[in-house]
Order: structure tokens, then C-alpha cells, then sequence
């Protein structure tokens, strides 16, 4: 393939994405194909965050935002970076209006994809906005799927199979595991000494302080295991509109504010569980790459991410309510047999989805898709 060229759309650029669109860089450059990554800025949950990085030889868009009703949608010019590349892909969304007139072309020369979860996960839409997603994702040339479920969800939808990619969405696991390995125990010793915190009955939450999140639900929880288990402390790590709800809680929550990277591996070193009752999402890599099993709950409204769980072996989904959830969590800190085991699966799975493997197959995928063509 000669001198090909793909751009990629994103709302906006989120620091977890940063180490993928350089090992994607590499992997499609080694195809002869040149990557060029455009974006917007963050609206809603993801402004409050704070979480939108620079990328070097990134193109920000110009970006107008509306409310339409409880929904806020988002238009950016896109016709002359779609013009300029070989192929395009934007992320499967409603709200974003920029893909309707690319999508909507039948005669386009350049093959427009879709990068999504497939259905909704964070919401319930009604039979019109399901019956819009599927068209919207019917019209793609191609369909690059978070997991296996989102794949099943394009097909259904009537992309061909051939013309679908599972990347298996990532964080950059093996840095983050090294890091986490790197740790000695003199630092734990540290971070106990620095908040209180007793080996053997630690909590660690990491993640947005969102409504999806459940941060009431978390914080009861905490208090409830408290009462099971003496000495037991819950950090708080993230950021968000509840920020408030965690710094007003008190007794054992511990607030300690956003982190990455090392402090990120220091603070899952010094845990022993990771508790995330509401959405979860890429936090599931996190427990993998740092050894700190995740508890999460029963819940409609899980991320795609969530697939790659398994109850019993490398994490526990509880149903119940909040004194269900507390009494598990202290079962498992007060069963350290269990918890190795719970420990042993992360470390295994932590190297089933990273980066590397998910740039590998997205680069795949592309030089499939611009072979194809339309």
C-alpha cells in the first residue's frame, strides 16, 4: 500500500488514549499508512473531569455545542479532512451531527467508519433513537467495536461481518503493571503512613465522581464495611460533579483527588480491592494491570468493558443492595485464600488487553478497510 492516510475523529483527547494512538502511529506506519487524529473539546461529565490532553500534530477542530432537550449535540466540520484522507472514522454517536452528511452520501470516495460500543450502555434510549443508532451504524463502511458485543451489535444491524474489527479496548495495561511491579514496600508503607490505611483493609476506588458512577451507593458501602471490618479505609481517587459528596463524607473515605501512572500503581499497591459499584468501564483493565480485584454490582448501565469480568475468577459482581455489597467486600478482605486467587486471574488477564494488542488489531482493521474500500 502506497502512502495511504487515516484520520480519526474524537470528541475529545483523554489521557488514556495518548499511549494507543502512538503505538497505533507505529503499528500503521509500518503499513505505509500515515495516522492523523483530530478532535474537539470535552462537554458535560467529561468538562467537569478535566481529563482533555494535547497531542502533538493533533488537528482541534472548531466545535459548536447545543442543547437539544436533556441532550447536548455537537457539530464540527469534517468535509476537508475527510477530503484529505484516505478513509475516516468518527465515533458512533446520536449526538454528534457531523457524521450524518458523510454518512448519508451513497457516492462517497472516501470510506467513512464507525468506532463505538455498538448498542447503549450508559443510558436507555426509546425505540426512535434505537432505531436511528442502527441506521446511523448501518451506513458505515466499516465498524470498529469496543468487545465481541459491540461486533454482534453492528451485524445485527447489518454491517457485513467481513467489515467488522473487535479492537478489544484498552489502557496501556503493561505500563501500568510494570509500574505497579516497581513498587517496594517501604513505598506502601508510605502511602499507609500518609492516610491512615491498614494493611489488609483498604478499598481503592479510581475513576470519575459521575452519577453513573453510584457515589452515594460507594460511599454507604464504605461505611457499612467499616462496621465489618475494623481499620477499613476507602481512597477515593478521580474527579467530577460529586466531588463535593466524597470530600463531605468523612469516617473512612479518603479523598486523594485525580492520579495516573505511578501514583496511580502506588495507591493500587497499598489496596487490596478495588470497588466500583456503578459503571464500570476501562477501570476493569485497571484492576487487572494492578492486582486489586474488582467488586462491582448487578447494574443496566455497565460499559462494554465490563465483558471482560468473570464473577469468581478475576473479580465479583454483587447483587444486592448496599448491605449485599458491604457484606461481599468484607468476606473478601477477611478471605485472603480467595483474594490471591481473585489477584492470580488479574495478573493473567492484565495481558490479555492492552494497547499493544488493541493497536494491532485497530491497524488491521484500517488496512482492511482501505484494501476494501467502499
Amino acid at each position: 500500500m502506497s502512502g495511504a492516510r487515516i484520520g480519526i475523529v474524537q470528541p475529545y483527547l483523554a489521557p488514556y488514549r495518548l499511549p494507543f494512538f502512538a503505538r497505533l502511529a507505529d503499528e500503521l506506519a509500518a503499513r505505509n499508512i500515515e495516522l492523523t487524529v483530530a478532535h474537539g473539546r470535552p462537554i458535560g461529565m467529561a468538562a467537569a473531569r478535566g481529563d482533555s490532553v494535547a497531542l502533538p500534530g493533533a488537528i482541534e477542530l472548531p466545535q459548536r455545542n447545543w442543547r437539544l432537550g436533556s441532550r447536548r449535540i455537537i457539530w464540527r466540520p469534517l468535509r476537508a479532512l475527510a477530503r484529505s484522507c484516505d478513509a475516516l472514522v468518527l465515533t458512533q454517536a446520536l449526538h454528534q451531527l457531523d457524521a450524518y452528511p458523510l454518512l448519508a452520501r451513497s457516492r462517497r470516495s472516501t470510506p467513512i467508519a464507525l468506532w463505538g460500543h455498538g448498542r447503549t450502555y450508559a443510558g436507555r434510549h426509546g425505540a426512535a433513537e434505537q432505531w436511528a443508532k442502527a441506521a446511523l451504524t448501518r451506513r458505515a463502511d466499516w465498524f470498529f467495536a469496543y468487545t465481541d458485543a459491540g461486533r454482534e451489535y453492528a451485524v445485527r444491524a447489518g454491517v457485513p461481518p467481513q467489515r467488522v474489527t473487535v479492537v478489544r479496548n484498552a489502557v496501556d495495561s503493561r505500563a501500568l503493571a510494570a509500574v505497579r511491579d516497581a513498587v517496594t514496600e517501604s513505598e506502601v508503607a508510605g502511602v499507609c503512613q500518609r492516610y491512615g490505611l491498614t494493611r489488609g483493609a483498604t478499598g481503592l476506588y479510581i475513576g470519575g465522581l459521575d452519577r453513573n458512577k453510584r457515589i452515594p451507593f460507594l460511599l454507604d458501602a464504605a461505611e457499612e464495611i467499616a462496621r465489618r471490618v475494623p481499620g477499613f479505609r476507602l481512597l477515593v481517587a478521580g474527579d467530577g460533579a460529586q466531588r463535593g459528596l466524597v470530600a463531605a463524607a468523612g469516617g473512612p473515605v479518603v479523598p486523594v483527588g485525580p492520579v495516573q501512572g505511578r501514583d496511580k500503581a502506588l495507591l493500587g499497591a497499598a489496596a487490596d480491592v478495588m470497588l466500583v459499584p456503578g459503571t464500570v468501564g476501562l477501570c476493569a483493565v485497571d484492576s487487572f494491570a494492578l492486582r486489586t480485584p474488582l467488586v462491582t454490582c448487578v447494574w443496566p448501565y455497565h460499559s462494554p468493558e465490563f465483558e471482560y469480568l468473570e464473577d469468581g475468577r478475576n473479580a465479583l459482581v454483587v447483587d444486592g443492595d448496599v448491605d449485599t455489597y458491604a457484606v461481599a467486600v468484607a468476606e473478601l478482605l477477611t478471605g485472603p485464600a480467595r483474594l490471591a486467587e481473585l489477584r492470580v486471574a488479574c495478573r493473567a488477564d492484565a495481558e490479555r488487553y492492552t494497547v499493544e494488542e488493541m493497536a494491532g488489531r485497530f491497524a488491521g482493521g484500517v488496512e482492511r478497510m482501505i484494501r476494501t474500500g467502499r
